[in-house]
């Protein structure tokens, strides 16, 4: 393998491990937020102490895995001045703009008011201590929010201008309302929440079958716990269908990609399923339901899609001659696990939600013992929404500015990046275990009984 493409695996691989706790941080801070408000306002003198107990249960997962998102995270930094240094030359005055502002602002927020919240327990009023566990929610997301700045200009380049062969930023205002920071952002918050809201439920349908000292705490956790998983998921349906129909003007080759839509088409049909044949430029065979994708777009069951081969054609025009296509294949798929894991997070939600609504969970027992299975169905829809949004810009580093191969390091060579991939690899598959390890101790350890019949 050359150094391009082991350079774009690295990145691949250390980027995936490091989101598959950058969603839940964002859930998790907004959580614990949430129950240490409660904590705060109840006036139940029972429900009081247990729902102190909670908070620092959830609090101490979310340090677990905070601690992997920022150790994974800062390889993240490193990739640009080493493997893409020509496209940190390029686009260093833009992409290093949010990034420099998410440490002065966001980071630093949430790591300050984050030690005062682990330290400050006995310290402080509980309306202080609450007032900084949102503070840690709102870095946290603010935090995300300066990230996908960056990761926008690189889909939807806005308030630039090209001179002395560098990229060089000229409307701070249009980086930061690009239209494109609007549906990622909105996106990958709900995304959070829904990781957050499934982990939440998996962790308490365990303690409600097998630590009976907590079993009336967590029964009102799962309650509550399936509304917020519902919302998450909710927001992120709404959200995906309202960045799915802009991709439509931003970047219809993502779009069709997405659909393995070869041929304009209008009305265009939805495949639920299809055989990518991408050196033919075709599906082999589909199984589709008609005006469908035309109807997500426009919301009528007519008007024109433009195809994959139209718009390969249309770049190659205005580009130079190229393919222009991403991984169709990948595309098409990825996507369609992210919605299928999608729809099942909200069944479960839903489900969860009415039978502890209903005071009926002790008749499905099964929920409650197999729920803690589908706690990977966020990580897995987080992971391929991901390769979607990366994915679906390829051949372009920036879209329409700088294709990948152009932006890769001109003197490092296949060995070292082959030897620091296996390295960061094996090292981040040690760091995982250790930490379900003691995630998992933990759970199982701590319990949180009820003080009374008012729980």
């Amino acid at each position: 393998m050359d150094a391009l493409l082991l350079s774009r695996w690295q990145f691949a691989i250390t980027t995936i491990y490091h989101f598959l706790f950058v969603p839940l941080t964002l859930g998790l801070t907004i959580w614990v937020a949430l129950l240490e408000t409660c904590y705060v306002r109840t006036q139940r003198p029972h429900w009081k102490e247990p729902c102190r107990q909670l908070v620092k249960f959830f609090g101490t997962l979310f340090l677990i895995n905070f601690s992997l998102g920022v150790v994974t995270g800062i390889v993240q930094e490193f990739h640009f001045g080493m493997n893409w240094s020509e496209y940190s030359r390029f686009m260093g005055d833009i992409f290093g703009a949010p990034l420099a502002l998410e440490a002065l602002t966001a980071f630093f927020l949430e790591s300050t008011f984050l030690g005062i919240w682990m330290f400050g327990w006995d310290k402080l009023s509980p309306k202080v201590h609450c007032l900084c566990a949102w503070l840690i929610a709102i870095g946290s997301n603010l935090s995300a929010f300066w990230i996908l700045v960056a990761n926008s200009f690189m889909q939807h380049p806005v308030g630039y201008v090209v001179q002395n062969g560098r990229a060089e930023m000229n409307d701070f205002l249009a980086l930061i309302t690009n239209p494109y920071v609007v549906g990622e952002y909105s996106h990958a918050l709900f995304s959070g929440i829904s990781t957050a809201g499934l982990l939440v439920l998996a962790v308490a349908a365990w303690k409600y079958v097998h630590d009976k000292a907590s079993h009336d705490v967590f029964r009102h956790v799962l309650k509550a716990g399936a509304i917020y998983l519902a919302v998450g998921v909710l927001g992120v349906m709404g959200s995906g269908h309202m960045h799915t129909q802009y991709l439509a003007e931003a970047n219809p080759m993502k779009l069709a990609s997405m659909e393995a839509l070869w041929e304009n088409e209008n009305p265009a049909p939805f495949a639920v399923a299809a055989v990518v044949n991408q050196y033919e430029s075709k599906n082999d065979c589909e199984i589709k339901i008609p005006a469908l994708f035309s109807f997500m777009l426009y919301n009528k069951p007519e008007g024109e899609v433009k195809g994959i081969n139209t718009i390969n054609a249309e770049m190659a025009a205005k580009y130079g001659n190229g393919d222009y296509r991403p991984d169709v294949f990948g595309m098409f798929w990825s996507f369609r696990i992210m919605v299928g894991c999608g729809g099942a997070m909200l069944l479960i939600a839903f489900a969860v939600g009415a039978l502890t609504h209903l005071n009926r969970l002790e008749q499905y027992p099964w929920l409650l013992k197999y729920l803690p299975l589908t706690l990977p169905l966020p990580f897995l829809a987080n992971t391929a929404g991901w390769f979607v949004t990366e994915g679906g810009r390829q051949p372009w580093l920036v879209v329409g500015l700088q294709k990948t191969a152009e932006g890769l390091s001109q003197n490092i060579t296949s060995l070292e990046v082959f030897l620091t991939m296996a390295g960061f690899t094996l090292l981040y598959l040690v760091l995982i275990v250790a930490a379900l390890y003691v995630a998992v101790r933990f759970i199982k350890k701590t319990s949180i009984p009820a003080e009374g019949r008012d729980v």
